[in-house]
């Protein structure tokens, strides 16, 4: 399609004006008038054919697939052909979603001359995880003349993937993820004697009955003893709870809207909203990721709502810890109850090897803490469990703040004690499981999760 332009506005107050005056004013310069206007408007649909001819022959490429991370600023390379050889001036502008701001709506190009190709970087600013689509780009070409613009749309298809931002986090742990190499390195004791078989060696006086091994024994005539070594290489499981207790906000001032349908929460609700509980737990599970990569353990993942979700064997490795973040970066949370019998019977079958298993869930509802506490039975006994669970505004001891100015504070702080003591009951409950369970706050979530890793690694649990 083709808009006028300012110029061809201005030639017309120009020439048609006055003219148009002059005939109604003098009819015997009438002929001057109507030529001096049709030859106006003869260079002006002249100019628009061009400008239509002249527009064709533009592309607009962009990658296939841009990586992004939430809320830092990013940029898409996009390439222009021009079909002439000489240089020309374009005006262009990307059909972005809503969850990606940029800077600039349009921008004017000066396409070089002699080259086919050109490249521009496009600043944008991702909002919202997820996986996102530019469908289109618009491009302006002006006429010869300056009367006209001819406006194209022209098809795209680039996937925009926007992945969590882990740069605050690791800040808090940069200890962990700062590599100096061999420099300064210490040696550090490592408690207990492991139970990881390294070797058999001939028996010698002081070994138990239990590091025997008697088929070798028998086979050998002489005893022959079995030796441990600390284990190295564990696999450790984040089981990630993307039921309706996670679309809960974590920020007590932003409203949460609960629709009560069974349905994946939509892109509108979660516009609206702020941090949400999977957001955070999403982001903490590939901190706690990249921490197990740096200590040499197997990391997979779990995640659930009334069903399995995604399920990702324990492994080690750059591209293994692309497709822990692939699977996740798209994850929304589902308006549904979390079913832990169906997750315990699943982990009984698929997990045969003693693991960690770190739960990121929500147990403030006592029906499902309920549930939990009795499905929970199937795995503890094989696997150790860490049960770690977001600290809900409000929810602590009745005499931990001092700001209390009124009848309605004294309740809200009775409230939250009650809510505490019936968390602090049921982390007695799991604890006479072997389970433990934690409280962790919204801020440190990541920090506190690695810690409790490295105190199991340290104190050799597993």
């Amino acid at each position: 399609m083709i808009v006028p332009h300012t110029r061809l506005l201005v030639w017309v107050a120009l020439v048609v004006v006055p003219f148009a005056l002059l005939g109604a004013l003098e009819p015997r310069a009438g002929w001057i008038c109507v030529s001096a206007i049709s030859g106006l408007m003869a260079l002006a649909i002249v100019d628009a054919f061009r400008a239509l001819r002249n527009s064709r022959g533009f592309q607009v490429a962009l990658p296939s697939t841009v990586r992004m991370s939430r809320d830092r600023p990013a940029q898409i390379e996009v390439r222009l052909r021009n079909p002439s050889p000489t240089a020309r001036e374009v005006r262009l502008a990307l059909v972005l979603p809503r969850e990606i701001d940029s800077p600039t709506e349009d921008a004017r190009i000066t396409l070089p001359a002699g080259s086919e190709w050109s490249r521009v970087q496009w600043p944008c600013v991702p909002r919202h995880r997820g996986s996102y689509t530019v469908s289109s780009a618009c491009l302006e070409t002006p006429s010869a003349l300056g009367f006209w613009a001819a406006r194209t749309a022209i098809q795209t298809a680039s996937e925009v993937r926007v992945y969590p931002n882990l740069a605050n986090e690791r800040k808090n742990l940069a200890a962990l993820f700062l590599k100096r190499g061999l420099f300064g390195l210490q040696s550090q004791r490592q408690v207990g004697k492991g139970r990881e078989f390294e070797k058999l060696r001939e028996y010698a006086p002081g070994d138990g009955f239990d590091e025997i091994h008697w088929k070798a024994t028998a086979r050998r005539g002489h005893p022959i003893t079995k030796v441990f070594q600390i284990e190295r290489t564990q696999e450790v499981y984040v089981i990630l709870d993307i039921s309706r207790l996670s679309a809960r906000n974590v920020n007590p001032a932003t409203p949460q809207r609960d629709t009560g349908q069974e349905t994946e929460v939509g892109q509108e609700e979660t516009l609206n909203q702020g941090t949400s509980t999977l957001e955070r737990f999403i982001t903490a599970a590939l901190v706690l990721g990249l921490a197990a990569e740096q200590q040499g353990d197997l990391f997979g993942l779990l995640t659930f709502s009334d069903r399995i979700d995604r399920f990702l064997r324990a492994r080690n490795g750059k591209s293994h810890f692309s497709a822990c973040r692939d699977a996740l970066y798209t994850l929304q949370p589902r308006i549904v109850s979390p079913d832990y019998e169906e997750l315990s019977t699943f982990i009984r079958l698929r997990l045969r090897r003693r693991a960690l298993l770190v739960f990121l869930t929500s147990l403030d509802d006592p029906v499902l803490a309920r549930s939990f506490v009795r499905s929970l039975s199937l795995v503890c006994r094989q696997h150790l469990v860490l049960v770690n669970m977001i600290q809900p505004p409000g929810v602590e001891p009745v005499f931990s703040s001092p700001d209390v100015s009124s009848i309605d504070d004294l309740y809200q702080h009775l409230a939250g004690h009650l809510r505490w003591q019936k968390l602090r009951t049921l982390e007695k409950v799991l604890q006479r499981r072997g389970v433990q369970f934690s409280l962790l706050e919204n801020e440190r979530l990541s920090a506190n999760l690695v810690s409790r890793y490295l105190r199991v690694k340290r104190r050799q649990l597993l």
